[in-house]
């Protein structure tokens, strides 16, 4: 049997994916991932998921250990808010694995490259706005947590964020640590889901 056609358990799909079982069982359910029935368990055609990420233009799964540290994604157009922001998750005693992105399009592409744990985005940028990205993102990621960032809060951006699913809301000033207790919440949220 080669690699191709390996078969894969459901945990061995779980960490090859890094998604979570609820996930999973949602799209085998809706018809969506490639699953076959073995008695009572799931098994994946390794090849027949592969197939289903190209067709989905989904980020084919990395090398990472299911352990590692979790990934985050800062999106913000103020080079000087997304710099402190990055320096400081990187310090963080978490570990996290930080990339930065100076607007919307540019994080789109980027999260069609790698799977991100927490999406931390400011809501009032050029172009394209924050709202729209995390419509984007939880398009192709429905699991992915988000962190709002903003110098201008609104009732109606909190009303948009919550039925969104956002996991956090900050209003800009804010101290690091702030930032450090949302993102390790969110970061847990995701990974437990």
């Amino acid at each position: 049997m080669t690699t191709d056609d390996q078969l894969l358990t459901t945990d061995q799909l779980l960490a090859y994916l890094h998604l979570n079982l609820k996930t999973v069982y949602r799209l085998i359910k809706a018809g969506k991932l490639p699953a076959v029935r073995v008695g009572r368990q799931w098994r994946f055609k390794k090849r027949d998921i592969d197939a289903w990420l190209r067709r989905n233009d989904a980020p084919m799964p990395s090398a990472a250990p299911i352990d590692s540290h979790p990934s985050l994604l800062v999106v913000d157009d103020e080079e000087a808010v997304r710099e402190l922001i990055g320096t400081t998750l990187k310090s963080a005693a978490e570990g996290y694995d930080v990339t930065l992105a100076p607007d919307g399009p540019s994080a789109l592409r980027m999260m069609k490259t790698k799977a991100f744990d927490v999406l931390i985005t400011d809501l009032k940028m050029p172009g394209m706005d924050g709202m729209t990205l995390i419509r984007e993102a939880k398009s192709t990621s429905p699991d992915l947590s988000v962190v709002i960032i903003t110098a201008v809060p609104s009732q109606t951006s909190a009303i948009d964020a919550i039925n969104l699913g956002v996991s956090g809301y900050l209003t800009k000033p804010f101290r690091m640590p702030q930032i450090l207790s949302v993102v390790a919440k969110a970061a847990q949220q995701n990974r437990s889901i």
